[in-house]
Formats: C-alpha cells, sequence, structure tokens
C-alpha cells in the first residue's frame, strides 16, 4: 500500500469515482482520439457509395465517443434530402438554399453522409425515426458494416 493512500499499491488500477482517482479530481477527462490516417477501408466504402449513387450500405462508426448507426447516402442524395427537409419548416426554409448547392469535391471522400441514421443512446437510438448526420471520416474511430435494430421489447 502506499502510504498515505490507503486502499492503493502502485501499477493496480484505482477504479473511477473512488476517491483516489487522480485523473477525477484533476478535472482530466478520457476522450475518444480521431484517426491521424484515415482508415483506407472506409474511405473506399465512402468512394463506392458516392460512385454507384447507392443509398443501401448499413454503416455504424464511434465519433468522439459517440455511436452513430445507420445508412450511408452519396453527398447529393444527402444534400437533397436535407434541403427538403429544411424547405418544409416555417423557420429554416431559408437555410435549404445551403444544401442545393452541388458539392464541389475532388479526390477521396473526406465525409459520411448517413441517413435514416441513430445516435445510440442506451437501448435506443435517437431520433426514434432516424435522422441525417455528416461525420468527417478522420473523426472516425471505430467502425463496423452493418448497423443495430431497435426494439422495444
Amino acid at each position: 500500500m502506499a502510504p498515505g493512500r490507503p486502499g492503493t499499491r502502485p501499477g493496480v488500477p484505482v477504479p473511477a469515482g473512488s476517491g483516489t482517482d487522480r485523473s477525477a479530481r484533476a478535472g482530466l477527462r478520457i476522450k475518444s482520439v480521431p484517426m491521424s490516417k484515415p482508415d483506407e477501408l472506409i474511405i473506399d466504402i465512402a468512394a463506392r457509395v458516392e460512385s454507384a449513387q447507392s443509398s443501401r450500405m448499413s454503416l455504424t462508426v464511434v465519433t468522439h465517443g459517440a455511436v452513430i448507426t445507420g445508412r450511408l447516402a452519396p453527398e447529393s442524395v444527402w444534400r437533397k434530402r436535407v434541403s427538403e427537409v429544411l424547405t418544409d419548416s416555417a423557420d429554416l426554409s431559408d437555410f435549404s438554399a445551403v444544401f442545393d448547392a452541388p458539392a464541389e469535391r475532388e479526390g477521396a471522400p473526406t465525409h459520411l453522409h448517413f441517413h435514416v441514421a441513430r445516435i445510440l443512446q442506451g437501448t435506443m437510438g435517437i431520433p426514434e425515426t432516424g435522422g441525417m448526420y455528416r461525420v468527417a471520416i478522420e473523426d472516425v474511430t471505430a467502425w463496423t458494416v452493418g448497423d443495430f435494430s431497435y426494439s422495444d421489447h
């Protein structure tokens, strides 16, 4: 045992919240670190979605600690859908023009465009009906092919 620190031993992790956790007392937080060099596989998947103009690819990613699951869409399809949603809003219709402009990108995709997607929170997905999310590929820390289904049972 370390002198003056009851219940601690050198080299043995201390559970968070135990009162002896230095990082908690120092106000430090653990966070996920983005890839220094984005994974070529996920870039290839995004490029294939773009070139095939397909929205059938299901993907689940972890980014900044959040888990997002859903289907990928080509950027042009994603922009069009966001524009439609904004156009239908009395308060936000002026912003739809931002998404009407065509994407002018050269080279490999830099973002994933999710539709019918949810952020996993416990046993549920938010929003229930699925949302539209744009995620920078460089911010993805983990991913898997497929999406998670939800059940109220």
